[in-house]
């Protein structure tokens, strides 16, 4: 899906998110996608250029292997001058804590770069070990 590079793109991503999974997953790991996806919308619409027609693209992919449900999320914006990475935490700073609440709640979460842009993805596998980041590009 498509939503605006605009704050409202988080709150679009989230509402989508979480009517496409009620469901599919449990209560409890569609709380922690919901609440990742938007920091990784939020993190694209802050610090990233847009797509062309002024968008971010927000994807998932849901898988069930024997083990128990696997989700990527994965949010793809024009760039930015820098990647996200994750900043040493500020008590007193209003903001800078979102990759830190990414990586707490995923499994892994990487960034993926290319010639139109990158994309920040996230990967929730109940059987994993928390929290790894992988970059390529």
């Amino acid at each position: 899906m498509v939503v605006p590079h605009h704050p409202s793109g988080a709150r679009i991503a989230r509402h989508r998110l979480a009517a496409e999974l009620a469901g599919a997953v449990s209560p409890a790991m569609l709380a922690d996608l919901v609440a990742v996806l938007a920091e990784l919308v939020g993190n694209a619409v802050r610090h990233a250029d847009p797509l062309p027609g002024g968008v971010v693209r927000v994807a998932w992919r849901l898988r069930y292997p024997p083990e128990g449900p696997q989700l990527r999320l994965r949010v793809t914006d024009g760039g930015a001058a820098s990647g996200p990475r994750i900043r040493p935490p500020d008590p007193d700073a209003a903001d800078g804590r979102g990759l830190h609440i990414v990586s707490g709640l995923a499994t892994s979460w990487g960034v993926e770069r290319d010639g139109l842009g990158q994309s920040v993805w996230a990967d929730f596998d109940p059987v994993g070990d928390r929290p790894a980041l992988v970059t390529t590009g």
